[in-house]
């Protein structure tokens, strides 16, 4: 464990102590962490940044995850960083919804993917469904077991290899692969047939 998680660590335990001020100590010296994660998160969603920036996310997350830790105490690292993980993607689909919901702004302005080229006009149908698929592929990465959503959220939203992965979950890698295709095959089954559009 470095440094940085030996302190989170300490905030941890002196939460789950009952320490009035573990709280506030906790989300202060993860916020870095967080909010790193919080902007890689936020490139998947790029309906939802033309209109919110990474200080907008992660001021609403960080009220989430305070309020969240009133009622969660998480034993590890590990699991503050997963419980970070489930309000930032709440954070993102509320966002998305606000937005782009039936009386929402975004509905009447087109967004352009990434090296897409220029702007065509939007076609609001489409946009919904778009927003419809990706907010369920999201509430479903969400009702995956324990095991495989800690998984699918390491490799898909941190970025980290089975390798690393395997290491931060202390299994090995071979687990971590089992896992892993479990996510993506309940996640099919699920979804019945495929991820959204990008």
């Amino acid at each position: 464990m470095d440094a940085h998680s030996s302190e989170l660590q300490l905030w941890i335990d002196q939460l789950k102590a009952g320490e009035p001020a573990a709280r506030d100590k906790l989300l202060q010296c993860g916020q870095e962490r967080l909010r790193r994660l919080a902007w890689k998160m936020l490139k998947d969603f790029p309906h939802v940044k033309r209109w919110d920036d990474l200080d907008e996310v992660w001021q609403l997350t960080n009220v989430k995850l305070w309020q969240a830790l009133k009622d969660v105490k998480p034993a590890s690292v590990r699991e503050f960083i997963a419980l970070a993980v489930t309000e930032i993607r709440r954070v993102l689909i509320d966002l998305a919804r606000h937005h782009f919901g039936p009386q929402g702004p975004g509905r009447k302005h087109f967004t352009p993917s990434p090296g897409n080229g220029p702007p065509e006009p939007s076609d609001s149908s489409h946009d919904q469904q778009k927003l419809a698929a990706w907010s369920e592929f999201h509430r479903q990465i969400e009702a995956l077991p324990e095991n495989e959503r800690e998984v699918f959220g390491l490799h898909w939203y941190q970025g980290l290899t089975h390798a690393e992965a395997a290491e931060v979950l202390g299994v090995s890698t071979d687990t971590i692969k089992r896992r892993w295709q479990s996510a993506r095959l309940l996640l099919y089954q699920s979804l019945k047939g495929g991820l959204p559009e990008v």
